[in-house]
């Protein structure tokens, strides 16, 4: 089934003109539970990885031994899944809950050592045929595969992900690898995504209220007025959409802006991907899919790939000249 965001509660663009030149387009993937196959965009579904090529793993020295296995993680979520779909109302039964009592954080792998290679989880597979607004690459690939290691203990605050970007073209991928590795623990049941096909949306976004120069800022505010009355807010309805998505503007709804630039040629770098917890959220819930609508009280509607990177929303930036070039990290 398509996705459809409901038009914007007010046209920013009639009250505010300039920002006509600042509006980029984005594309909601809206993300559903579902059984994707390798020859499909997704996320966390079977990638379209040739039999012949490692694949990634993560050598960062960190402790990777204790955690949550990831067979405890993806059982837990089946149970819950087909408990609430069964009983709105109370969810999981006493069996059910006895079962999932059991499933805890533990030193489940004692063998592993702080470098041991430990395969990366499976994020999301993106063909430019569903995706038209992918970034180009220097040699024209076709599919983007994204991967993340399954602890976040890197970087300088030992609290960053690791992410790995695999462009490739489709013709040179031959006999598919038919088991795919995954890693026995996991750092937090956060870190992997459920299993989802796409419904990618192009639409439209405007930089964040606090990307804006002041005296713009100013005047939005003045014209929106105070939160509690029914009239759209800038934030929430006109700027960044909720959710996962290929492109946009980043929402720095923790942070103050940051500089992004590309290492290799100085171009500031956009955003690739934006990994978000939640779908949508009370303050958000304009862009709730008309789709949706009647559905969007369910328990869990609104995370159906149940990750939350770092503070919630992970957006991998890269270079709008050419993807290929080193990527950067935002997490809000």
């Amino acid at each position: 089934m398509p996705r459809t965001t409901p038009p914007r509660p007010a046209d920013v663009e009639a009250a505010f003109p300039e920002l006509a030149r600042m509006r980029r387009p984005a594309t909601r993937l809206h993300p559903r539970r579902g059984a994707p196959t390798a020859q499909d965009s997704s996320v966390a579904g079977p990638m379209l990885w040739p039999a012949g090529e490692p694949w990634p793993v993560c050598t960062l020295p960190h402790r990777r031994s204790s955690g949550y296995r990831l067979t405890d993680v993806l059982q837990e979520r089946d149970i819950l899944a087909r408990a609430w779909q069964r009983d709105p109302q109370s969810g999981p039964d006493d069996e059910e809950s006895t079962v999932l009592a059991g499933f805890k954080r533990g030193r489940h792998a004692p063998h592993l050592a702080d470098t041991d290679p430990i395969p990366m989880l499976a994020v999301a597979q993106l063909y430019r045929r569903d995706v038209p607004g992918l970034p180009e690459t220097g040699e024209g690939e076709d599919l983007l595969q994204v991967f993340w290691c399954p602890f976040e203990k890197h970087g300088d605050s030992r609290h960053d992900p690791h992410v790995h970007l695999r462009w490739r073209h489709l013709e040179d991928v031959g006999p598919l690898l038919q088991e795919q590795p995954a890693p026995e623990v996991v750092g937090r049941p956060e870190l992997v995504p459920s299993r989802c096909v796409l419904h990618p949306e192009d639409i439209v976004e405007h930089p964040y209220l606090s990307v804006l120069p002041e005296s713009l800022q100013a005047r939005i505010d003045a014209w929106e007025g105070p939160e509690d009355d029914d009239h759209p807010q800038y934030i929430y309805d006109l700027s960044t959409a909720p959710g996962w998505k290929i492109g946009g503007h980043i929402a720095w709804r923790l942070t103050a802006p940051q500089p992004l630039t590309c290492p290799e040629c100085d171009t500031e770098l956009h955003p690739l991907l934006t990994v978000d917890e939640r779908e949508w959220d009370p303050g958000t819930a304009s862009w709730i899919p008309l789709e949706d609508r009647p559905h969007a009280d369910i328990m869990d509607a609104n995370i159906p790939t149940g990750v939350s990177p770092g503070r919630g929303r992970l957006t991998i930036a890269a270079c709008p000249r050419d993807a290929s070039h080193p990527i950067s990290l935002v997490t809000q």
